[in-house]
C-alpha cells in the first residue's frame, strides 16, 4: 500500500457495526440518560462562565450569539446524530472520521477532541475557583491575590518563553487543585454514575429556573432598546477576541458567538457512549438532539432575562447572574446560584476528565497511540497513570493560561471536530448510500453544508490569530506524534474490541 493509501486508509464500516452488535460494554443506557448525560455535559461552566463576557462584548444582541452558535450546533447535531446510529461506537466524532475520511483525518480529530475534552475541563475548574472563593469570603477567607485567578504576562510574543514573567503572573491555585483532585477521584475508581449526574443536572437547572423566575421581578423591556451596540463586529480573519485580556471589549455578534459557543459543548457526550445504550439507532438522535434543544431554550431565557433584570452595560464579567438578582435583597438566592455554579461546574469537569479517558481508550485500540495509554491499574482496575497526566496536564492549564484563551483553544478544537462530522456525512451518502440509516439528515446536502460553512465561519471571523497560533503549533506536535508511531502501527483492517476499565465501563449507567 502506497503511503498516500496508508495515509487515508479508512475502517469498514460493516466492520464497526459489527463490533458494536458484540456488546463487549454493558448495554444499559436508555435515550433518557443520553439527553441527562447530553445535559449534564453541556450546561454548567459554559452559561456562567461565558454570559456576563459575551453581554459586555455584544450588548442585548448576546441573545444572537447564543443563537447563532445553536444553529451550528444543530446542523452539527443532525450530523452527529446520523453518524452515531449508523455507526453506533464509542469514540464520537474520532471514529466517524476514522470510518469517512482516512487515518490522517481521525487523528486529527482524535487531537482536536483533547482540545474538546480534556482543555475543557480547564476554564470549567476556573469557574468553580471564582465561585468557590467568593463561599470562602462569606465565612472570612481569602486567598492570596497571586493565587486567586490565572493571568498569564507575557512580554512579547506567546511562543516566546523566555519572555513570560512568571514572577508578576498571577496563579488559578484553587483550580489547579480542583483538577487534581477530580482526576484523583476517577483514578481510584469512585464512578459519576447516572444517578449523580442527574443530581447534578437537576441543581443545574433548577438554579437556572429559580434565577429566571426572580429574575422576571426585576425585568424592563426598556433595557433592550440599543440591541446591537456593536454590530456584527468587524468581521475579519482571525480578528476574534483578543487575547490575555482580563475584561470584555466590544467585540460583536460574531466574535462573541464564538466565545459563547463553549456553553454548546458537550451535546455530543452522548455518541461517545453508543456502545452502551440499549437501542442506539434510536436513543443516540434522541439523546444529542434533546439535549441540545433543552440547552439552546435555557441560554436564551437566562440571556433575556439577565439584561432585562439589569443594563448590559452595568453587568459585571464575574457572577452576573447574582449581581442581577442583588436588588431583591435575598441571600437564599444568591446561596441557590452558587450551589447551582458548584454543581454544574464540578460535574461537568468531572466528565470532560472521564471523556479525555475515553478518546483515549478508543485511540489506543485502534493503535493510534501506545498500549500503556489504556492501561488498567490492576488494583483500582482503571486507567490511573493516563487518567493522572491529563489531570495534571489540564491542572497546569488551569494554573497559568487565562480563561478567555482558554475557551477559545477549546472551541477552536470543536468547530474543527464538527466540520469532520458533517463532512463524513456528505462523504458516506455519497460512497456508500446502501447502508442502513435508521436516522438521516434532511436536506442533504444543504444541512451538513451549512454546518460545515457555519462552524469554518465562526472559527475562521470568530476566533483569534493567537488561538489559531496555538492550536497549529499544538497540531504540528502532535503530527509528528502521529507519524513516529499511529501512522506506523494503526491498522484500519484490524480494529478489534479490548477489555474496556470496569471503572470506564460503569461509568454511565
Amino acid at each position: 500500500m502506497s503511503f498516500v493509501s496508508q495515509l487515508f486508509a479508512t475502517t469498514n464500516v460493516d466492520k464497526l457495526r459489527a463490533l458494536s452488535r458484540q456488546k463487549i460494554l454493558k448495554r444499559a443506557l436508555s435515550a433518557r440518560d443520553l439527553v441527562a448525560i447530553g445535559i449534564g455535559t453541556m450546561i454548567g461552566g459554559g452559561i456562567f462562565t461565558t454570559i456576563g463576557t459575551g453581554v459586555k462584548g455584544a450588548g442585548p444582541a448576546v441573545i444572537i450569539s447564543y443563537l447563532l452558535a445553536g444553529a451550528t450546533s444543530f446542523f452539527a447535531a443532525l450530523c452527529y446524530a446520523e453518524l452515531g446510529a449508523m455507526v453506533p461506537v464509542a469514540g464520537s466524532a474520532y471514529t466517524y472520521a476514522y470510518a469517512t475520511m482516512g487515518k490522517l483525518f481521525a487523528w486529527i480529530i482524535g487531537f482536536a477532541l483533547i482540545f474538546e475534552y480534556g482543555i475543557s475541563a480547564a476554564p470549567v475548574a476556573q469557574q468553580f475557583s471564582a465561585s468557590f472563593q467568593d463561599v470562602l469570603k462569606t465565612i472570612g477567607i481569602a486567598i492570596p491575590a497571586w493565587a486567586q485567578q490565572s493571568n498569564l504576562v507575557i512580554h512579547g510574543a506567546w511562543w516566546q518563553v523566555w519572555n513570560w514573567d512568571l514572577l508578576h503572573s498571577q496563579y488559578d491555585l484553587v483550580g489547579a487543585i480542583f483538577v487534581i483532585l477530580l482526576s484523583a477521584i476517577l483514578s481510584v475508581g469512585i464512578r459519576e454514575s447516572a444517578t449523580t449526574n442527574n443530581i447534578f443536572v437537576v441543581l443545574k437547572i433548577g438554579a437556572l429556573i429559580v434565577f429566571i423566575g426572580a429574575g422576571l421581578f426585576l425585568f424592563h423591556p426598556g433595557h433592550f432598546a440599543q440591541f446591537a451596540p456593536y454590530g456584527w463586529g468587524a468581521l475579519k480573519p482571525f480578528g476574534g477576541m483578543a487575547d490575555y485580556n482580563s475584561s470584555a471589549q466590544p467585540y460583536g455578534i460574531v466574535a462573541i458567538s464564538a466565545y459563547v459557543f463553549f456553553s454548546y459543548i458537550g451535546f455530543d457526550t452522548a455518541t461517545t457512549t453508543s456502545e452502551e445504550c440499549k437501542n442506539p439507532q434510536h436513543d443516540v438522535p434522541f439523546g444529542v438532539l434533546g439535549a441540545l434543544a433543552v440547552g439552546t431554550v435555557i441560554y436564551c431565557a437566562t440571556a433575556i432575562i439577565l439584561i432585562g433584570a439589569i443594563p448590559w452595560n452595568k453587568v459585571p464579567i464575574k457572577d452576573p447572574l447574582v449581581a442581577a438578582l442583588a436588588p431583591l435583597h435575598q441571600p437564599w438566592l444568591n446561596w441557590i446560584i452558587t450551589i447551582g455554579v458548584l454543581a454544574g461546574t464540578t460535574s461537568v469537569a468531572l466528565s470532560s476528565l472521564l471523556g479525555q479517558t475515553r478518546i483515549f481508550y478508543v485511540m489506543a485500540r485502534d493503535k493510534m497511540l501506545p498500549d500503556a495509554v489504556a492501561y488498567v491499574n490492576p488494583r483500582f482496575k482503571t486507567p490511573m497513570r493516563t487518567t493522572m497526566i491529563t489531570g495534571v496536564a489540564v491542572a497546569l492549564l488551569t494554573l497559568i493560561v487565562p480563561l478567555n484563551e482558554l475557551l477559545n483553544l477549546v472551541n477552536i478544537g470543536t468547530l474543527i471536530a464538527f466540520t469532520v462530522v458533517c463532512a463524513g456525512v456528505l462523504y458516506l451518502r455519497k460512497r456508500r448510500p446502501e447502508i442502513p440509516r435508521t436516522f438521516r439528515v434532511p436536506f442533504v446536502p444543504v444541512f451538513p453544508i451549512l454546518g460545515i460553512v457555519g462552524s469554518l465561519f465562526l472559527a475562521i471571523f470568530g476566533l483569534s490569530r493567537t488561538t489559531w497560533e496555538w492550536f497549529g503549533g499544538a497540531l504540528v506536535v502532535g503530527l509528528i506524534f502521529f507519524f513516529s508511531y499511529g501512522f506506523r502501527k494503526s491498522d484500519p483492517d484490524k480494529v478489534e474490541p479490548v477489555e474496556e476499565p470496569e471503572a470506564l465501563q460503569e461509568a454511565f449507567e
